[in-house]
């Protein structure tokens, strides 16, 4: 069996989290989608939930990181190749995303980071494929 990989993050305003992360070309499944949590899709098997932080709350017993001050997750995510990588950053950033770290060119990877309008950290890499199955 293919494991599935469900991230779960708290998001401030869950509208405002899904127009920003539709900018991006991100999709939701309408059927995991309420006022208080939404299933985005980002690949085959990969998925984030946005969850309002009260729904948030009733998975945990700790406090929520505050993104301002800690780092709680890096989420990173491939892209097919460079140019990718700077479409989807620029827009993000355009979005009301800002920036994370300074870009990344190690010549067989390319990073670039951002964060979310919550604080959450995402990598949006590509990596030479001949390096990534060698």
């Amino acid at each position: 069996m293919a494991r599935k990989m469900f991230v779960n993050l708290p998001v401030k305003d869950l509208p405002k989290s899904i127009a920003f992360f539709t900018k991006l070309g991100l999709s939701f499944n309408p059927k995991f989608t309420d006022e208080t949590a939404t299933c985005m899709l980002i690949g085959d098997d990969s998925y984030a939930m946005l969850l309002t932080e009260a729904r948030f709350k009733d998975f945990t017993k700790k406090s929520i990181a505050d993104t301002s001050k800690s780092s709680e997750v890096l989420i990173a995510l491939s892209c097919e190749d460079r140019a990718e990588v700077d479409t989807f950053v620029d827009t993000a950033l355009k979005s009301g995303g800002t920036i994370a770290m300074p870009p990344s060119d190690l010549g067989f990877m390319y990073t670039r980071t951002f964060y979310d309008l919550d604080g959450h950290h995402w990598e949006i890499f590509h990596m030479d494929p001949a390096v990534a199955n060698g």
